[in-house]
Order: C-alpha cells, then structure tokens, then sequence
C-alpha cells in the first residue's frame, strides 16, 4: 500500500514537471495515477505536505524566479509561461511566495527561498521509516564499498546561517527550521551546492552552534548576504570526500549512520595524510539516494606513505 501511494504521487510529479508551462486540473493528475480526483488530492498532501495546488504554485514561482535571475526576459512573458493570466496576478504571487516584487527581484537578484520538490515529505519519511522496521530489523553495520578521493578547495567564502548549541542536522532543526537549504539554492554565485557543516572551534562565536548549513562562494563575492546570516572566508584546503553506496531514499539515516562507522575507523595516515580539522568545515551534502550519502573532512599531506 505505501509503494502504492509513492508510486502514485510519483507519476503525479511527474505529469506536473512536464506540464508545468500548461493548464493543470485536479483531474488530469487523478488520470496521470489511476485514481480518483479526491483520492489522488489526499494522497498528494499526505505525502508531500502540500495540496496539488499550493504544489504547482510553488513549482512555477521558483521556475520563473530563475528564469528572472538567469534570462533576459520580460516579467509579463514569464508570467504567462507560466499560466498566470496577468502581470497584477503574478506580481501578487510572487510577492507572497518570496517577499519582493519581479521587478526588484529581476533587478538585484538577492538569495530567495526557492520551493525544490521533494518526492515524499519528512513526516511521511518518518512513518514510512518505522513501518518498515517494525516489519524487519536491519543490520546497518554493514556497508558496500565506499569511494574516497581527495580534492582541493581554493580560497572561498561561507555564507552561512547560524543555530544557537545544534550539533547536527535535526537539532539545528528544530533552533532554525528544515528549510535553509532552499535559502541558499537562491545564492546565484555558489560555487558549490548547499552544504551542512560542523565548524572548527575558531569558527564558533560564543553562543552559537557548531552545525551550521551554508554554500561557498567566489572569495571577491560583494552579493547580498540575506538577513540573519553570516559570511566567512575559508582558506585553500584540502578535503577526503567520502561517498557511500546508493541507498532507497527513505533510508537516509542508515546510510549516514553506516559512513559515519568507516570514517570513524578510517586512517587517512595510511595514504600519507592526517586529519586537519581546525582548517575547515567538515561537511555532509544533502542525503539523495541516487549517489550516495557524501561527507567532506579537511586533511592535510604528512609526506609519508
């Protein structure tokens, strides 16, 4: 019955993303899935935590912020690319969606909080996650083979967002909310994705937390920094990533958990590094099952193998 109701809200995704620059109805997604109108809308909300409408909605307002961030466009052609039927309708929408107008927006281009579907909502992870270990115990000692490389990272800022004592992901949760990711999404000169990190003690100001989510820009960036965050500049570094096996979306904890044993155990002064955790962040990238459950940690060379 769960598959049931993933698969079903998949397909509705699925028809929206392709329809996106046309006229959606209640209707033509209960076809896309084989259930009913009302059926097809519980299900949708139930899983993604939000109806079909507020879905769409969202879905288009964020398309057409980066098509005004990214194109050199007038705001009326993306409305109506977007099945607004006026320039007062979308100015209106897209003023309550992210707190500015197209036009200033199209103008200055400041981060904005972009809407990124997510195939089933976190609450729905939850309880879909304690149905399956009620029906087995898994044994997350286990683990496929994981990739280890070492990169480079040249001098960068931070811009960032800080909790208040979070030391990881779900505390800093619950001090500063689920969605900052999206924040920095809107950062148009990232030089990287949006990152989760642990900062090294000398990046702690006193009463703020040690996890923290930002995204790495260009070291002359001069952008907006948006209200209620912070920008620091990082030094050339070096960092062992490392990249675990895909996993099934809904398993992302036993993924992170299962990583987190190799990298405790693992000595990089075998490959002739050390640890160097005072020279940056260490980092873990959004949990996307597709490629694996990614973690970044600072090293430096010890010139011996």
């Amino acid at each position: 019955m769960i598959r049931d109701k993933e698969d079903a809200v998949g397909r509705m995704q699925d028809y929206i993303q392709s329809h996106i620059n046309d006229p959606i109805t209640l209707h033509d997604l209960a076809k896309s899935c084989g259930l009913s109108p009302w059926h097809a809308s519980r299900v949708f909300k139930e899983l993604t935590g939000k109806t079909p409408f507020e879905y769409i909605r969202a879905s288009r307002l964020s398309q057409a912020a980066l098509r005004l961030r990214d194109e050199k466009v007038k705001i009326i052609d993306v409305a109506f690319d977007f099945v607004f039927d006026t320039h007062e309708g979308f100015t209106r929408a897209f003023s309550r969606q992210f707190g500015i107008t197209p036009l200033k927006y199209r103008r200055h281009t400041p981060p904005v909080k972009l809407f990124i579907p997510n195939h089933i909502s976190q609450s729905y992870r939850n309880k879909l996650k304690e149905e399956e270990n009620m029906e087995k115990k898994k044994d997350v000692t286990k683990i496929e083979t994981v990739f280890v490389q070492v990169v480079e990272r040249p001098a960068r800022k931070m811009i960032l967002k800080r909790g208040i004592r979070a030391t990881g992901y779900f505390e800093y949760c619950d001090e500063v909310g689920c969605d900052i990711h999206n924040d920095l999404l809107g950062v148009k000169e990232a030089l990287f994705e949006p990152i989760g990190a642990w900062l090294p003690p000398g990046m702690i100001p006193e009463g703020t937390s040690q996890y923290i989510q930002g995204v790495e820009v260009p070291p002359d960036y001069s952008g907006q920094v948006p209200e209620g965050y912070d920008i620091i500049d990082l030094k050339p570094c070096k960092m062992m990533i490392f990249q675990g096996p895909p996993f099934k979306d809904e398993e992302f904890g036993d993924a992170i958990e299962s990583l987190w044993k190799v990298m405790k155990t693992y000595n990089p002064e075998i490959y002739g590094y050390r640890w160097a955790d005072d020279d940056a962040p260490r980092f873990q990238m959004e949990p996307q099952g597709y490629r694996g459950y990614i973690e970044g940690r600072p090293v430096q060379e010890t010139g011996k193998i």
